[in-house]
């Protein structure tokens, strides 16, 4: 059994240097020395190895089952998921049913911004609520691409977007986690989330404008916008206060697709932004061309059905009571060697001494991957397909994303080996470590958290139960800085590695990994930033602090 160490050096500052030296190693790789993404990552990888092992005491032989168990997880279930998602998209791509999606939904807006706003914001809302785990980036930014947009764009705008949606993705589950780690009442942390983050639903959908095409071209399509972000966030914060963290992204995310179609049929823009380049085409307004496209109801319908058909399989598939019953006859678990129940996580981070578990469950029927894997074999039977096209589309899809599939397996085994080996929490002790400024670094711990791991989940299991430690021995609400985590966490969402590498992959844009990361890290931190303001105003202010229960 070993046991975690938080402060090696007996000196909370240089330990503090020493654990960040891994996040800067690939971050700096990839955002300031243009290094491949793949490369990056195993080099991230590698000085994590080495901090654990050398600087944090860990075992030799543990140290690197971790990293083997981190990476095993980015490949199933996250690799298993981008892989069948952009099979899908080959499958409509190399029939022509994209195109005709794509002019369908020119046909509701050619604003380019509007299509933004319904395609980044409001449709990748729902499948963030549906299956989460990089399945709306996969989605909207290759629908971008399909419209036209830029390939940075394209990523980076549905990495802005997959923000307000992240805490209750996959049907609740960070929310469930919360609460299953700390404690504390299920329903108390959705409800305090859900007076957080809808004021965010509503400044996101503005943010992501005005990060396309600035100012001028936000406040153009202003009344817009506020339909897309009110419709959000209101049942929102209906459902998250009185129903439960469980429905609340798939409601909200409906309500706001109905809502803004139903609108641009009563109004449009006066100028047309027609360019996806975030400006207007050849520098003229153009006048409104809505519903102007030569297919079919028929053709249009058909076009639709396998986006249909994976929107029902993915919520399906995210039912709690139907993954227990395909769990129940599929899951296989297995013990990894050399790290289950072979490292002790010690206070503060965890009130007592807890043994960690390492189980590696393949979950391989429930999984969500599995779920979108079925909606492609059942589109390309609609769309035409024999099976031995399918398999040369499969064969393709995997031969596109071998180096993305490399770079999110290093890049989880990176994030575990910095979770068990303690790293990571050396960094989250330094934030709590803040006295009466912790509402507001309590946040970014969250977000801290989400940058690492790539997962508000995983944030939620890492610092849920420092955050209610920290919160009671300095007077603070524990429901409320427990709800900051994952409130703070969805902001780190944008830049955390595995989603950048989504975003990537759907827009086939692999090698320009740092690229996309520059272009998001202000958003990322500005929004957290206000998150933590958000917080601390509830923590200190009146009136703000009547929303903490």
């Amino acid at each position: 059994m070993w046991q975690q160490v938080y402060d090696p050096f007996n000196n909370v500052w240089l330990s503090t240097f020493i654990a960040a030296i891994p996040v800067v190693v690939m971050l700096a790789a990839l955002a300031f020395f243009h290094i491949k993404a793949h490369i990056a990552a195993v080099m991230g990888l590698v000085s994590a190895l080495v901090v654990a092992i050398w600087a944090f005491t860990m075992p030799f032989d543990t140290a690197v089952a971790s990293a083997l168990y981190g990476a095993a997880y980015g490949l199933f279930p996250i690799g298993w998921i981008i892989l069948n998602v952009i099979f899908l998209y080959q499958l409509t791509d190399r029939k022509g049913q994209f195109k005709i999606l794509r002019e369908s939904i020119a046909g509701i807006s050619g604003d380019r911004r509007l299509q933004l706003l319904l395609i980044a914001f409001s449709f990748g809302a729902f499948f963030e609520g549906a299956g989460g785990f990089g399945t709306p980036v996969a989605v909207t930014g290759a629908m971008l691409i399909g419209l036209g947009f830029a390939p940075l764009a394209a990523s980076g705008l549905s990495l802005i977007a997959n923000t307000a949606p992240v805490a209750y993705g996959a049907l609740g589950t960070p929310i469930i986690a919360l609460a299953a780690v700390t404690g504390l009442d299920m329903l108390e942390l959705s409800g305090m989330v859900g007076r957080q983050l809808p004021v965010f639903s509503l400044i996101v959908p503005f943010w992501l404008i005005w990060a396309f095409c600035g100012f001028r071209g936000m406040l153009a399509i202003w009344p817009a916008i506020l339909v897309a972000g009110a419709a959000f966030a209101i049942p929102q914060y209906l459902i998250s206060n009185f129903h439960g963290p469980w429905l609340v992204d798939v409601g909200a995310a409906v309500a706001s697709m109905v809502c803004l179609t139903l609108f641009l049929k009563v109004w449009q823009p006066k100028e047309i932004w027609t360019s996806a380049s975030g400006t207007f085409g050849d520098g003229t307004p153009s006048v409104p061309t809505v519903g102007e496209h030569q297919y079919t109801r028929k053709e249009i319908i058909d076009a639709w059905t396998p986006w249909l058909i994976l929107s029902v399989i993915v919520l399906l598939w995210g039912i709690p009571e139907w993954k227990k019953l395909l769990d129940s006859i599929s899951i296989v678990k297995f013990e990894w060697a050399n790290l289950h129940m072979l490292v002790q996580k010690m206070p503060p981070v965890a009130p007592a001494p807890k043994i960690e578990e390492a189980i590696f469950k393949l979950n391989w029927l429930s999984a969500t991957g599995t779920g979108i894997f079925i909606a492609c074999i059942a589109s390309a039977f609609t769309m035409g397909y024999k099976i031995r096209e399918m398999l040369a589309v499969y064969w393709d899809t995997l031969k596109l994303l071998k180096y993305s599939l490399i770079t999110i397996a290093a890049m989880l085994a990176l994030g575990y080996s910095t979770r068990y080996s303690g790293v990571d929490s050396t960094l989250g002790l330094a934030f709590a470590n803040t006295g009466m400024f912790y509402p507001f670094f309590g946040t970014m711990l969250g977000w801290l958290g989400v940058a690492l791991t790539g997962s508000d989940t995983a944030s939620n299991v890492l610092f849920g139960g420092l955050q209610k430690t920290s919160a009671e021995q300095l007077g603070l609400s524990p429901v409320l800085m427990a709800a900051a985590n994952s409130s703070g966490g969805v902001m780190g969402k944008m830049i955390d590695a595995q989603s950048i590498v989504v975003a990537s992959t759907a827009t086939k844009w692999y090698g320009h990994e740092g690229e996309i990361l520059r272009y998001v890290f202000f958003h990322s931190v500005a929004l957290a930033a206000l998150v933590g303001v958000l917080v601390t105003l509830q923590a200190y202010v009146y009136p703000f602090t009547l929303l903490v229960k």
